[in-house]
Parts: structure tokens; C-alpha cells; sequence
């Protein structure tokens, strides 16, 4: 299941998922991964909870994005929820683009039988309805 958090720029979105983060590490079944574009949150998160910095690997694009993520979930099948924080930023997409590429995600979540949850700047109001139905 794919979940969004909406929000302009200081709206709360990060605060959010990094809360739900450290909450869902008491009842997750597998392993729970928070993904960002830098490592300013790292001391924020549980020890429990597998930081990456998805700078260190250049993911920007939505493909190199989709590739990054099928890569994580091949290699490690006890992946109950991934965490993503900067989105946009590491898809390098406007949301009108991204309709098709959220279809996509949707099914490799669904095969791994994982969670993904995205903080997504940007009002839910400038977003295609395809995209919105995923809010939170």
C-alpha cells in the first residue's frame, strides 16, 4: 500500500513521517526503511530503523528512483515499510508527470507485500486525483 503526506514547504510532512517512523518499529513484522536525500534525520530515527542516504547512491529521476527501490526490496524480502522523505527531490518530477510512474509503484509494493510512505511537497489541491487518492 502506497501512502502520501502532502504539505507545502514547513507544513510538518518530515516531523510526520518521522513519527510514524519511530511508532511503527513496535508493530512492523519485517524491517522498516526511512529514505531521505541527506542524513540531516538520522539521530531522529529508532536504532531499529535502516537509514539511507539516497544521495550517496545519485538517485534522481524517477526511474533511477523505481530502480532504487526494486533493488532494495530484491535484496532483502523482510521489508515490512520504506519511509521516503524529499520525494520530489529524488524523483526530479513535476506531479502531473508522475501518474504512471505511481501505477508502477504500486505494484512493486504490492508484490514485495510492503508499505510505502511518502512525504510529498506539495498541496494535495495541485496533484492529479490518480496520485491524491493515496493520501493521508
Amino acid at each position: 500500500m502506497i501512502q502520501i503526506i502532502f504539505g507545502k514547504k514547513g507544513s510538518g510532512k518530515t516531523k510526520r513521517i518521522l513519527d510514524m517512523a519511530n511508532a511503527s518499529v513496535k508493530e512492523a513484522k519485517g524491517n522498516v526503511l526511512f529514505v531521505d536525500d541527506d542524513k540531516s534525520y538520522t539521530l531522529s530515527l529508532k536504532p531499529q530503523i535502516r537509514f539511507i542516504d539516497a544521495s550517496e547512491y545519485e538517485v534522481k529521476g524517477c526511474d533511477p528512483f523505481y530502480g532504487f527501490l526494486a533493488g532494495i526490496l530484491a535484496g532483502n524480502y523482510d521489508i515490512s515499510v520504506i519511509y521516503v522523505d524529499a520525494f520530489l527531490k529524488l524523483v526530479k518530477a513535476e506531479p502531473s508527470a508522475l501518474e504512471g510512474f505511481f501505477a508502477k509503484l504500486e505494484k512493486l509494493v504490492a508484490n514485495a507485500n510492503c508499505d510505502l510512505v511518502i512525504s510529498f511537497s506539495e498541496d494535495a489541491a495541485n496533484v492529479p486525483e490518480s496520485i491524491r487518492k493515496y493520501q493521508i
